[in-house]
């Protein structure tokens, strides 16, 4: 909104130019999700308090988890409210990216927000089945708009972009669209299963929007895409705004999840923040970047799928003490905020190696 409203006024006041750069809009745009955050925070807890919104604790799970029982959830909609507030705010409305972000946080919150709800009213939420359909539905909603009714990408639109390699670009065809939904559909659940500490999952989406927030910067800017060899998507750089913004939420939304919560985000948070994570590599066309980027979600994952494999394949026995990981190491007697900080050191070395490979093509 402030782009449409400002920037037209700069040929007449110039410091009024400063809303052309998307340098400037993303860092407020940021700023000011974090401030809403911070601000509403507060009101959020004690209004989820107020309806009696509280976390049930699974007796199967880490034993001393049973005290975080009655912590307010759902506050993934605070980071919701927040980020898209800032993004309508700060972003170029006219850019058709920024929708595609959008409407892939409001698709997936709206998943996650439907399974919260029936968890709180009846003990359960909606069945994994019905949880996956509705994640491949919207997906390929994402994935048909962009292969499709994305004219500017039909040059490149198939092929996928290999990290380390500058000229290897196999062209995927029809399995491209099978490639996005796997990626965003994986994503999305990836970090709801990291969603079990204080801060855990958040920790490494900070890590990761602020990476992203670089890449899709370089890949929307036609000099810095040539010059590291990526592919240049045009218009692709405004999601900056998107991604700081998520960011900034993030940040706020972790004042108050951080050891010891005070709010935990619920499936309506890391449902939605997966998704949009998930989208966003895929529109700049960095999706194998994610599983690097996204480290810390993939082990995660990978931990729950070895644990019920091999419990099925052995009989009974367990691979680990308890999946997901995190779990692991809490009962090999870590502590939680040793277990989260340790995990998000590692969100970062990878964040650091994925932006090394811009440059090793």
């Amino acid at each position: 909104m402030f782009y449409h409203v400002f920037y037209p006024l700069s040929s007449e006041y110039s410091i009024l130019n400063v809303f052309k750069y998307i340098t400037f809009r993303s860092a407020y745009a940021g700023i000011t999700a974090l401030a809403l955050s911070l601000v509403l925070g507060k009101l959020m807890i004690r209004a989820l308090q107020r309806l009696q919104i509280r976390e049930k604790i699974r007796s199967d799970g880490p034993q001393h988890h049973s005290s975080k029982s009655g912590t307010p959830t759902m506050g993934g909609l605070l980071i919701l409210a927040t980020f898209i507030g800032s993004t309508l705010l700060w972003a170029d409305l006219s850019n058709r990216y920024i929708w595609v972000v959008l409407l892939s946080a409001i698709g997936f919150g709206a998943i996650g927000l439907w399974d919260d709800f029936l968890k709180l009213r009846k003990g359960k939420g909606i069945t994994a089945k019905e949880k996956i359909l509705l994640q491949v539905l919207l997906s390929l909603a994402i994935g048909i708009y962009l292969l499709y009714f994305d004219p500017a990408r039909a040059k490149y639109a198939t092929l996928l972009s290999i990290p380390f390699f500058k000229s290897f670009q196999p062209d995927l065809g029809m399995g491209y669209l099978f490639f996005i939904v796997f990626i965003v559909v994986g994503t999305s659940n990836a970090v709801n299963l990291t969603d079990g500490l204080d801060g855990l999952a958040i920790g490494p989406i900070i890590v990761a929007t602020f990476t992203y927030t670089g890449i899709v910067y370089i890949s929307g800017h036609f000099n810095f895409s040539e010059y590291l060899r990526i592919q240049h998507i045009k218009d692709a750089g405004e999601i900056a705004i998107a991604s700081s913004a998520v960011l900034g939420a993030s940040l706020g939304f972790l004042w108050y999840n951080s050891y010891p919560a005070q709010i935990f985000m619920g499936d309506v948070g890391s449902l939605s923040l997966g998704g949009v994570l998930g989208t966003i590599a895929v529109i700049v066309k960095h999706e194998l970047l994610l599983i690097l980027v996204g480290g810390i979600f993939v082990i995660e994952a990978l931990s729950v799928i070895i644990q019920v494999g091999y419990f099925k394949y052995t009989g009974g026995k367990r691979f680990f003490r308890m999946a997901p990981l995190h779990h692991h190491f809490e009962e090999l007697g870590w502590s939680e905020p040793k277990v989260i900080v340790r995990f998000w050191i590692v969100a970062v070395v990878l964040a650091m190696i994925s932006l090394s490979t811009l440059k090793l093509r």
